[in-house]
């Protein structure tokens, strides 16, 4: 039988003052061997429940709530909901667990995290999987984001919960009914005898706030961060991809570290990492020599 994760928080210093980060922990605490998995915009640490499991054996697994997201703390200046604080939290993460080397998967934002980190002199990152996300990012895809993002929503039942998240979220890619329970779940929050989301809808304010011109100008910033990456790096893209295009995918096997690229057809954004095949092609990378 798997055995369940342990839940586990950190302290980290932000411009507003100290915040708890959670984070869901995997395997051998003494393993020295880490791997880090961040999820997307609106999710959670739970996502990665599937590879984090096929993955405890070899690794300490180390899957975080994001601050603002699921059991961490929100906060009270919605302006702190941004990519550099979250790097931040991570370097305060990564001393808690005193990992010296780590791999890093980061799913859309948390693939944006992992980029940022793995770009800095003396990164612990020694490989990276960047699940459907990359330095330019198609502002059609944003707007569709923010079209659903901090919407105050309530639901009866979980079913009904499900059903609209499977709404906003069917490029996921194809699941059972099993599976998309089981993503869905840990994506509320009890509210009376009903449901709501599990995260801070404030964090919709610093994200609508992004114009063209913003974008462009942190996609610049971005492809600088990505050339000075030097690991090994994988891009995950789903073929039908809204947000990660196929010329920027292949723009990053021939810059920076020279990333490997696997798409998986019949997906958008983003894979959950939940299929087989998926998994598979994230072992074999992670583990290989």
């Amino acid at each position: 039988m798997t055995a369940e994760p342990r839940l586990n928080h950190v302290q980290a210093l932000g411009v507003s003052g100290l915040r708890r980060m959670a984070y869901r922990e995997w395997g051998d605490a003494a393993n020295p061997r880490v791997l880090i998995c961040v999820h997307g915009l609106a999710r959670q640490a739970c996502d990665f429940d599937t590879l984090a499991q096929a993955m405890s054996a070899e690794y300490r697994v180390v899957c975080a709530d994001v601050i603002g997201r699921g059991q961490s703390d929100w906060l009270a200046d919605p302006s702190g909901y941004q990519i550099p604080a979250y790097v931040a939290d991570m370097v305060t993460l990564l001393a808690r667990l005193n990992a010296q080397t780590v791999h890093w998967v980061g799913t859309s934002m948390g693939g944006l995290i992992g980029l940022g980190l793995a770009s800095l002199p003396q990164s612990p990152i020694s490989k990276l999987v960047l699940n459907d996300v990359g330095p330019t990012i198609r502002f059609e895809a944003l707007v569709r984001i923010g079209n659903y993002l901090g919407q105050p929503l309530r639901w009866n039942t979980l079913d009904e919960a499900a059903d609209y998240l499977h709404t906003i979220s069917a490029s996921f890619g194809p699941h059972t009914r099993d599976q998309w329970l089981a993503l869905s779940r840990p994506m509320l929050k009890a509210d009376g005898d009903g449901f709501k989301l599990h995260y801070d809808p404030a964090i919709a304010q610093p994200f609508k706030a992004i114009t063209p011109e913003i974008a462009a100008a942190g996609e610049a910033m971005t492809w600088a961060a990505f050339d000075a990456i030097r690991c090994p790096t994988l891009v995950l893209r789903g073929a039908d991809s809204d947000l990660l295009t196929l010329e920027t995918a292949q723009a990053m096997t021939q810059r920076g570290a020279k990333a490997r690229l696997v798409e998986f057809a019949g997906v958008g954004h983003a894979p959950t990492l939940v299929a087989d095949d998926q998994v598979t092609v994230v072992r074999e990378f992670l583990l290989s020599p």
